[in-house]
């Protein structure tokens, strides 16, 4: 009873993609989260006639086959790189990227992370960090000094000192891109990391071809639509049922056959 196992991948299938669903609502809310997408693929089929076959001395073949699929099974979970809202917040260290880019992140190991949450602020010594305190690239400070920051769209940090007219340029802020941002690896606390499916990253001051720029005070939000999801998850759920109908309707075909006498 092949039903019953293709039904069995039907219901593992529509429960990945309800747990995909439920990430993307509870990240609702996740400063620079990207939604995710499940996407499946058919398994391989047995051929009970293969099509093309000679059907005849006479060298006939058949026009059609006779190939029963054994389910489906998850294929990939893509990241949907969409720009999500950018909200206001009146925070001088909080910076959106409206457009293509990621900020750069040095962890404690020393590697370099990639993120759109621009919610930043100041470690005891001056340097731009992000919530978690990791260093936000290239690593600028601000003077102690300084009576007020500002950070226009090409990613100059200018910082006006007690005493002085003219703003001080601390630093610029780069940003990155991917061939294939989707090839992103997601490792928490809003951070990924490059992989050989995403490509090296390519960097450059915001507001440069293929670059978006920074705008200070701004956050992005999430780019989940609540409604859109409701609507995959009542999909789904319905899916998962049918599924689940076929292995009760499999189980009283086979409870006829014990019964047989």
């Amino acid at each position: 009873m092949r039903a019953l196992w293709t039904a069995g991948t039907g219901m593992m299938a529509q429960q990945t993609n309800v747990e995909v669903i439920s990430n993307n609502i509870a990240n609702m809310s996740t400063t620079g989260y990207k939604r995710r997408r499940a996407e499946f693929q058919d398994l391989i089929y047995q051929n009970m006639r293969r099509v093309g076959s000679q059907s005849s001395d006479t060298g006939t073949t058949l026009p059609q086959g006779a190939q029963i699929g054994l389910g489906v099974r998850t294929a990939a979970i893509y990241r949907i790189h969409e720009q999500g809202n950018l909200n206001q917040t009146e925070n001088k260290f909080d910076l959106a990227i409206k457009g293509n880019g990621f900020f750069q992140v040095t962890l404690p190991s020393g590697e370099t992370a990639y993120t759109r949450d621009g919610t930043f602020g100041l470690a005891a010594d001056g340097t731009i960090v992000t919530a978690e305190g990791y260093t936000v690239q290239p690593g600028i400070v601000v003077p102690a000094a300084a009576t007020d920051v500002t950070i226009n769209s090409a990613g100059e940090v200018l910082a006006k000192i007690a005493g002085t007219e003219a703003a001080q340029n601390v630093g610029q802020i780069q940003l990155a891109v991917f061939a294939n941002e989707a090839g992103l690896e997601a490792t928490g606390d809003n951070l990924l990391m490059s992989t050989p499916s995403s490509g090296a990253a390519q960097q450059a001051a915001p507001g440069q071809p293929g670059f978006g720029n920074v705008m200070q005070g701004f956050i992005e939000t999430s780019n989940v639509n609540v409604v859109q999801e409701i609507t995959n998850l009542i999909t789904a759920q319905r899916a998962y049922e049918m599924n689940s109908k076929v292995i009760t309707a499999s189980d009283d075909m086979l409870s006829t056959i014990t019964h047989l006498k």
